[in-house]
């Protein structure tokens, strides 16, 4: 595999600035290797031919390249495989062998997902896709589709396809996931918003994190942002229209970003992320990583009756299989469970800060990246 995440680190601040400081390397999500071997796949399906490297286009444009780890073509369908390079993130899937194999269906069927080996199923409803689906992620699925698309336009195919996603070790893999507690069974999800992995050391992303304060503060900004990441990262840019060097990636670190505003404090903090991440925050939690902190659905149980939910509510999101399900329940009955939460984590954060001259607020989104909850500015 060649290339860089091109552009990383070329700005003064903001999430690329981020990157470069920690010197760290930044690797390629499942779905940038699922796209790239199904782009491999269906590219020798119609041509007879593997493209070896294989390039493709990531959301933000960068263009890298995959190395093939395997391949095989027959009459009547072609599987092309990626071995993951996760860069320097300790990522339990970093050197899985994921494969793709594309085969023709009749014009007019589209693109259709299937499981194959160590790829999960979704079970269990509070996810993004609907219970039966494969654990192909959305974002993923529309890059694989638009890669078809390409392909079947440059070779003179029609585009219908079964795209059946494997990883070789992927169930014994998954063990070491979420995925079985979520519902997840039979294997790993394919994963990624970006397609980029941004590699976390703990000790180099919270100095990373420091040094995005004193940039802004260099810069003269008085407003700033802490995003969990770049869908959130995109909706305070449509929000405040905030410059670059305003944006604080914090990944999972809410803590350090508050801990560092506080003795360097700006006039205005926004805390954008994830409603399930920021249920976190709100429930007391400074580190958001999955390994270190989960959501809490016995204190948004308390939340949404502080909010008019019933008990039959109540119990409902106390039991639900994710915070998303616990959101939607909430939603579906007029419950405003995103705003409390939003205002709880925007309490927290101003715990933490003690009293520094920092104005905060918090916004919740969904994976889309739509606003499910905000809090007012206090």
């Amino acid at each position: 595999m060649s290339s860089e995440v091109q552009g990383a680190g070329e700005a003064k601040g903001g999430r690329g600035a981020q990157l470069k400081h920690t010197g760290l390397r930044p690797g390629w999500t499942t779905g940038a290797c699922a796209t790239a071997a199904t782009t491999a796949a269906y590219t020798a399906l119609l041509t007879g031919g593997f493209p070896d490297p294989v390039t493709i286009t990531l959301p933000k444009g960068q263009t890298p390249s995959f190395a093939l780890a395997a391949e095989e073509l027959t009459g009547a369908s072609a599987m092309a495989g990626i071995v993951k390079d996760a860069g320097d993130d300790p990522d339990v899937t970093h050197g899985a062998l994921v494969r793709a194999t594309v085969r023709r269906l009749p014009a007019g069927a589209g693109v259709v997902f299937k499981a194959g080996p160590g790829v999960g199923t979704i079970t269990r409803p509070g996810l993004p896709l609907p219970v039966g689906e494969p654990a192909v992620n959305p974002v993923p699925r529309q890059m694989m589709r638009e890669h078809i698309a390409e392909v079947a336009a440059r070779h003179g195919g029609t585009g219908d396809v079964e795209v059946t996603v494997s990883v070789d070790h992927g169930e014994e893999i998954a063990r070491s996931t979420w995925n079985p507690r979520l519902g997840i069974l039979g294997g790993l999800s394919i994963l990624g918003t970006t397609g980029i992995v941004v590699p976390y050391s703990c000790s180099a992303w919270i100095d990373s994190i420091r040094r995005g304060v004193d940039v802004a503060r260099a810069a003269g900004r008085t407003h700033v942002a802490g995003c969990t990441g770049s869908t959130s990262e995109k909706t305070v840019v449509a929000e405040y229209r905030l410059p670059e060097d305003a944006l604080l990636d914090m990944g999972d670190f809410a803590g350090a970003v508050l801990k560092y505003v506080r003795r360097h404090p700006v006039d205005r903090l926004t805390v954008c992320g994830g409603f399930a991440k920021l249920s976190k925050l709100a429930a007391g939690h400074l580190d958001l990583h999955s390994a270190r902190s989960q959501v809490d659905k016995g204190f948004l149980a308390e939340l949404a009756r502080r909010g008019g939910a019933d008990e039959a509510l109540a119990a409902e999101v106390a039991d639900a299989n994710t915070g998303l399900a616990a959101l939607q329940l909430c939603m579906a009955a007029g419950v405003p469970l995103g705003d409390l939460v939003a205002t709880a984590a925007r309490d927290e954060a101003l715990a933490v800060l003690r009293g520094a001259p920092v104005a905060v607020d918090v916004i919740c989104i969904d994976r889309a990246g739509a606003v499910v909850g905000r809090s007012t500015v206090a």
